[in-house]
């Protein structure tokens, strides 16, 4: 049923696109009739989330007040508002993976009248991949409104998601050109590999971005955006660990393991700020306190997570090197105004909707 309904909706985006939205509300549920739409769904009564207390709003609840009560500095904006451009990113290829559509259909008021990506598609996944690529890409649904109700938000980057891209992304990777040229949406493997190279930068920004916001909101908010990031990479990871011996067809003798220490190697080089990012095994020396080269989680020494700076990731999305030089991800930059700062091109301020304190 599940396939069927998707295929009816990505038929026609404009006439099943709330059908689309009713059934992934419905698969949290049971249907009137009491019978469970997806089996997967817990009935609501055995769920631990069914629980209902009459005091969750009490004071035994609430948290702390803030050492500091402002909950949004103004120098906690810009910084926030750039990872959009990510969370944007993540969204269409998660989304487009799983069910054929994007934001403009499943929460078209966020894209805040932004440009739809490019070449994004359905990807043939499996029952396991596709419903955690499906969860995830909900999820940042999720994180673009939080974002734009927290410190306001810019319209959605013209964003290339095409087949030939991820190829170039490889590419360049490698060293030269794989023949035939990878392909993201071909099987969940593949789609796997190049989930491999977006979500990371998120963790590496979100790390980065802690030190610099201040307001109690954009701190709580950034926590939260930094722990799923967190699992969503874990997760992805984890998958590849299990297949890191796979040769990946038709590419003869490499296997999933060399492709992540390649993309690894690759976003370092780019990034030009030193090893910041590694594959999913190491040197003994290089993996948890120097004792193992299991490398599940990618972190540094004290295992703590990367930290990367704007600049950085701007030079790893746009496969140039150089936070001044647009492509890649981005063939038209990215949004916000440390992007287009970097660009040397004005920021339309109009489109900055900030909400008030």
């Amino acid at each position: 049923m599940l396939k069927h309904f998707v295929k009816m909706a990505t038929a026609s985006s404009h006439t099943y696109a709330p059908l689309l939205l009713l059934f992934l509300l419905a698969c949290s549920c049971r249907a009137s009739s009491g019978h469970a739409v997806d089996p997967t769904c817990p009935p609501a009564k055995a769920s631990a989330v069914a629980v209902e207390t009459s005091d969750c709003g009490g004071p035994r609840c609430q948290p702390p007040a803030p050492h500091v009560p402002v909950p949004v500095f103004p120098y906690d904006i810009d910084p926030m508002q750039f990872a959009l451009n990510l969370e944007y990113t993540e969204a269409e290829f998660f989304l487009h993976a799983a069910f054929g559509v994007g934001l403009d259909q499943i929460a078209p008021n966020l894209t805040l009248g932004g440009p739809p990506p490019v070449g994004a598609m359905k990807a043939n996944l499996d029952e396991v991949t596709w419903r955690i690529t499906a969860e995830f890409g909900l999820q940042e649904v999720g994180h673009i409104r939080a974002i734009q109700n927290t410190v306001g938000g810019f319209p959605r980057p013209k964003i290339d998601l095409s087949a030939s891209n991820f190829a170039r992304v490889m590419d360049q990777a490698f060293g030269y050109h794989l023949d035939p040229p990878f392909d993201p949406y071909m099987d969940s493997r593949n789609f796997l590999m190049a989930c491999y190279v977006i979500p990371y930068l998120g963790i590496n920004g979100y790390t980065g971005t802690n030190p610099i916001i201040d307001g109690y909101a954009t701190k709580h908010l950034l926590a939260g955006l930094l722990g799923v990031e967190a699992g969503q990479d874990a997760v992805f990871r984890a998958l590849l660990f299990e297949r890191r011996s796979e040769t990946v067809p038709p590419y003869k003798g490499i296997t999933v393991a060399e492709f992540t220490d390649r993309i690894s190697a690759a976003r370092n080089q780019l990034a030009k700020c030193g090893v910041k990012d590694e594959g999913l095994t190491v040197p003994p020396e290089l993996g948890a306190e120097g004792r193992i080269c299991t490398n599940v989680l990618s972190a540094d020494r004290d295992s703590l997570s990367y930290a990367r700076t704007p600049a950085e990731l701007l030079r790893i999305l746009y496969l140039s090197g150089d936070e001044h030089v647009p492509g890649g991800f981005f063939p038209e930059g990215a949004n916000g105004k440390i992007a287009r700062e970097f660009l040397r091109k004005p920021f339309a301020a109009g489109g900055n909707r900030v909400p008030a304190n």
